[in-house]
């Protein structure tokens, strides 16, 4: 019970704590304090707030998603300071329909005023501090605290007994979150398109929802979360491992309540706090890292070839010895690592959900981002949860029969399958091109067909037992496996067209790039030209790219290559290409070893309305921000304020625009500039695999930037 006191304790702690970063934009807002007498010992207490253009400050109660900073005021306890009442506000309130929500949110522009009523005696001055945050088209800043200061003249000293003991709390605000954080396409500010509304400056907003719609979405995430190929690969180890180490129904449910509270804890550590010192790009580094991944393909294999039936994993003999005892820590430690292992790995996939909080953690206060945090590890531990609760009714049952060897058996073929993703991912970043795509395809052509063998019965592993007979003395195939050896062959069947130059588009997101393939049949049929110098009709009279195209062909996705879709590597290269032909650009923030980005280009891109929209209507720039096998030229290099280290390549390039300019950092998310660099849409675009969305907000976009370049 000590180590579970511990695990709550520190989850209390991350929930409840706090961090700033200074901010990168110098604040819009000029703060003046005025005190005006309105009658015996009756005082204003007026706080005038001066906005830059184009910059608001929401108002007490902001509306939106919950997840707005309002304006708060906090007044030191004194004796002879009695509040009258809430701050009023005086000034144009505007109201704006809400992108994402049902509801409405209210801020001031150009200035406002906030009124304190209140009843002084016997006091020089009225001391305390008020928080605020302020946003503009694009961008929010961090919520900021600061002290205020009023001197009051004319001070009369009597009557400061009748306040005594009165108002021992004056804080008149509850602020809803320390930073503002919208969950999937990252949209800060209320879309400046709707209609805004002029609303009595005395009138109160409703309140709106708080951060339980976060935690709620977060939380469906998730469990949604589990069914990606990272998380899931990590089921069939979990099995192994509780089924090892719980030989009882207690001892499985204490394991269970470790391991996923251990999950949750980890999450929400890491989410925060590494994105707080390190900055929003740490966590998604590392799961794009090619050691790292290095690492987690030699785990897997490990496990898939234990699972085999090769050798048996077990703990260090002095471990399992303390096991069994009550007071024991280490099968804590090795519960640990195991959520540990589930909570890195799962980033390579997660990251499209958990991207924005990590920014959000980096701007300001954490109390959003560790909400969200929590919800969403709490829906990824749940399933974890119940599945460790088994592991004691498994052994119970496997000792009727050898049918848990056959399902570790699955698992590892499974396992081993899944490891080639991570072996891709540094093959795809270092460019070592040892698993091209055919040989990616070919492998799991091989593993579902001996998994096929090994269903019917016809494969026997050392440690098998005979398979069940019929009444006849025959051995048979169940049903349920019969089954599975029709999905597995049909499965290798599937995929043997791959290995020639289909696209796969059920797969599209898991298999290496169409460039790494030397053998496609008809190629060069639907493929643009080499990039070069001058002009090509197919480009539809934009200069072919050329920086980086050399480098980065070999990652252009399939659908790119299959539809003769043009697409720049470099930001500047874009923007001259938008001046030459007059058109709006989509800046693909992707990544080499981004599953979601293939999601997307293979579900969404290579829809024929989409397509026919990305080739005649804009200019594509495919942005990859783990690239960092590309150097740059030295004399390009720079020191970047958002990442907060210098910038020697190409993925730290384009990692560091998402950053500083659309604060963000996930991907895929598609951004829309012209020719100037000016946003056509207030927010990006997440994953989000609706292709009738995404059209519709194309047509937006093209629409907006000709009515600014008609």
């Amino acid at each position: 019970m000590h180590q579970f006191r511990l695990l709550i304790a520190a989850l209390f702690l991350v929930i409840i704590s706090g961090t700033s970063h200074a901010q990168r934009i110098e604040d819009p807002t000029t703060w003046t304090y005025e005190v005006k007498k309105t009658g015996e010992n009756k005082y204003q207490l007026i706080f005038h707030v001066k906005l830059k253009k184009d910059w608001h400050v929401w108002s007490q109660n902001p509306g939106g998603d919950g997840l707005l900073v309002p304006s708060t005021f906090t007044f030191n306890k004194t004796e002879g300071l009695k509040l009258v009442g809430k701050p009023k506000e005086k000034g144009k309130l505007i109201s704006k329909e809400y992108d994402g929500t049902d509801g409405m949110t209210y801020s001031y522009e150009n200035s406002v005023d906030f009124i304190q009523e209140a009843v002084i005696s016997g006091i020089p001055k009225v001391t305390g501090k008020h928080e605020y945050q302020v946003c503009d088209h694009s961008v929010c800043l961090r919520a900021v605290t600061k002290p205020f200061s009023f001197t009051i003249p004319d001070v009369n000293v009597a009557g400061v007994d009748s306040m005594r003991g009165s108002n021992d709390s004056f804080s008149l605000a509850v602020p809803l979150a320390d930073t503002q954080v919208v969950s999937g396409t990252f949209n800060q500010v209320p879309d400046t398109t709707k209609k805004a509304l002029s609303v009595d400056a005395d009138a109160t907003p409703p309140a709106d929802t708080n951060l339980w719609w976060l935690f709620a979405l977060c939380f469906l995430g998730g469990l949604i979360a589990i069914t990606t190929p990272c998380v899931y690969s990590m089921v069939p180890i979990t099995v192994s491992f509780f089924t090892k180490r719980s030989k009882t129904r207690a001892e499985a449910i204490r394991n269970a309540v470790y391991y996923s509270l251990s999950i949750i804890i980890i999450f929400t550590v890491l989410g925060v706090l590494i994105s707080a010192v390190f900055g929003p790009q740490a966590l998604y580094k590392l799961s794009s890292n090619w050691i790292a991944n290095l690492f987690f393909f030699a785990v897997f294999v490990v496990f898939g070839i234990s699972f085999l039936g090769a050798f048996e994993i077990t703990l260090p003999s002095s471990w399992t010895s303390r096991t069994d005892s009550r007071a024991g820590t280490s099968s804590f430690k090795g519960i640990f690592f195991m959520a540990l292992t589930l909570v890195i790995v799962s980033f390579s996939c997660t990251s499209g959900i958990i991207g924005p909080l990590l920014v959000a953690a980096s701007r300001g206060g954490i109390t959003g981002p560790a909400i969200g945090m929590f919800g969403f590890s709490l829906g990824l531990a749940l399933p974890f949860t119940f599945f460790a609760f088994s592991p004691g009714m498994i052994n119970k049952m496997a000792n009727a029969g050898g049918w848990l060897n056959q399902v570790k058996v699955v698992l590892g073929f499974i396992e081993m399958g899944l490891a080639l993703k991570f072996f891709s991912n540094a093959d795809l970043v270092k460019g070592w091109r040892i698993l091209d795509r055919e040989i990616f395809i070919a492998i799991w052509i091989v593993l579902s067909v001996l998994l096929g063998i090994y269903l019917l019965g016809k494969l026997k592993l050392s440690h098998d037992d005979a398979n069940a007979k019929n009444i006849y003395g025959q051995e048979y195939v169940s049903l349920f496996k019969l089954l599975l050896v029709f999905s597995s062959f049909t499965f290798a069947v599937y995929l043997l067209p791959g290995m020639f130059g289909a696209p796969l588009k059920g797969l599209g997101q898991f298999l290496p790039p169409m460039g790494t393939q030397d053998f496609v049949i008809g190629s060069g049929s639907g493929h643009v030209a080499a990039s070069g110098q001058g002009h090509d009709a197919t480009n539809n009279g934009a200069p072919m790219p050329v920086k980086y195209a050399e480098a980065m062909r070999l990652y252009e996705p399939d659908v790119v290559k299959n539809n003769g879709l043009v697409t720049y590597f470099d930001y500047e290269e874009a923007l001259a290409a938008s001046r030459k032909v007059k058109k709006p650009i989509m800046l693909d923030f992707t990544g080499i070893t981004c599953v979601n980005c293939r999601l997307m280009e293979t579900n969404v891109w290579n829809a024929p309305d989409v397509m026919k929209r990305l080739k005649e209507d804009f200019i594509v720039a495919s942005l990859y921000c783990d690239a960092t096998g590309v150097p740059l030229d030295k004399s390009e290099y720079y020191q970047s304020k958002a990442l907060g280290y210098e910038v020697t390549n190409l993925g730290d390039r384009c990692l560091d625009l998402q950053v500083s300019k659309f604060n963000a950092n996930s991907q895929p998310f598609y951004f829309f500039v012209d020719d100037a660099g000016n946003k056509l849409a207030d927010a990006g675009y997440g994953t989000n695999t609706n292709v009738a969305k995404f059209v519709t907000h194309l047509d937006s976009v093209k629409a907006r930037y000709k009515a600014l370049h008609p």
